[in-house]
């Protein structure tokens, strides 16, 4: 009989939740919760899995504090896909709310990360 997995993020005081969609600011999400992770902004966890139902990431989830949900465009996705698994973000920022553009342009523009980033930054740090 196969082991079941479990997740080994743990839970975290914040949970990052991001898309990473199939366009820029998808993948600047992406980004966004790369680097508030790195800067213990609180921690990325997995939206696909929250998605499938995997038992240990919804835990992980279950355990943290706060959410917040990053996602690229107004579909929304990343927050959907919260609310279905039964979770309401804290916060929910959508990165083309912030001046940037939706395009199916994967090669980032390093100025609009670090403007989206420097403005979510700023919407976190208003509450």
């Amino acid at each position: 009989m196969a082991e079941e997995a479990k997740c080994s993020c743990g839970s975290a005081n914040v949970g990052i939740f991001a898309c990473s969609g199939a366009s820029n600011v998808g993948q600047i999400a992406n980004k966004i919760a790369i680097e508030l992770t790195k800067q213990e902004v609180g921690k990325m966890m997995c939206t696909v899995g929250i998605g499938g139902r995997i038992k240990g990431l919804l835990k992980s989830a279950e355990g943290s504090e706060r959410l917040i949900a990053i996602d690229g465009c107004p579909l929304s996705c990343t927050k959907e896909t919260l609310e279905l698994a039964g979770f309401t973000p804290d916060r929910h920022i959508v990165i083309s709310d912030l001046g940037i553009k939706k395009n199916k342009d994967l090669d980032l523009k390093d100025e609009e990360v670090k403007e989206a980033l420097k403005k979510v930054k700023e919407i976190l740090q208003s509450e």
